[in-house]
């Protein structure tokens, strides 16, 4: 599977002092439901299990009987744990910051490019591949506990010999999310990582991935 560089500026992507790795770029489909949907969805409340394109499109056809506050429209936005915290780092103390993964050649992939970019996130280390971007059902509850169902089966992600070591070139530390889906990728990004003197923080995830 061919992948393409976004070209945007290198100079600033050699600027970024913190870079996330968000192999598989992701989509979230975010709403406050209450917990009675949350009752018809297998797994546990609160976790991460992964389920089928036509079981995501369900759910999202199912959230519209069960959203908590009139109106609330379905908030879709680039997601992903790292994706959250380049975002935040970015756009809340205004860290210069990048992403390396993959994303799609569809609608889903361009909103999670251009949201980021959006972010004052340097997103020049992404490639292009053919196929679907990964996307994610995020419910959340009364409490603000949020329960997901990610969608990632077909979802197009860089590879472990696609990393080198000019995506980290520069920058001081990498973030990572651990997952059994991306092991050989978050071995290769640590390895390189080290190699290239950065210091490496990991996300452990949530309790059923």
């Amino acid at each position: 599977m061919g992948a393409e560089h976004l070209i945007i500026n290198r100079e600033a992507s050699q600027a970024a002092l913190i870079l996330g790795l968000q192999p598989a770029a992701l989509i979230d489909h975010v709403a406050r439901v209450d917990w009675s949907l949350l009752d018809q969805i297998p797994g546990e409340r609160g976790g991460s299990i992964p389920v089928a394109i036509e079981e995501l499109e369900h759910i999202l056809s199912e959230v519209k009987t069960h959203i908590l506050d009139e109106p609330s429209p379905i908030k879709t936005i680039a997601g992903g744990s790292v994706t959250n915290t380049i975002r935040g780092l970015s756009v809340g103390f205004g860290v210069p910051c990048g992403l390396i993964g993959a994303y799609g050649d569809d609608q889903q992939g361009q909103l999670f490019v251009s949201n980021m970019q959006f972010s004052g996130v340097d997103v020049s280390r992404l490639r292009m591949k053919r196929g679907p971007t990964g996307q994610c059902v995020c419910l959340v509850d009364a409490s603000g506990n949020r329960t997901m169902r990610p969608c990632l089966s077909n979802a197009v992600k860089i590879q472990a010999d696609e990393l080198i070591a000019e995506d980290v070139k520069g920058s001081k530390w990498l973030v990572l999310r651990f997952g059994m889906f991306n092991f050989e990728v978050i071995q290769a990004a640590i390895r390189i990582a080290k190699q290239e003197g950065l210091s490496v923080s990991m996300d452990l995830a949530s309790f059923e991935v």
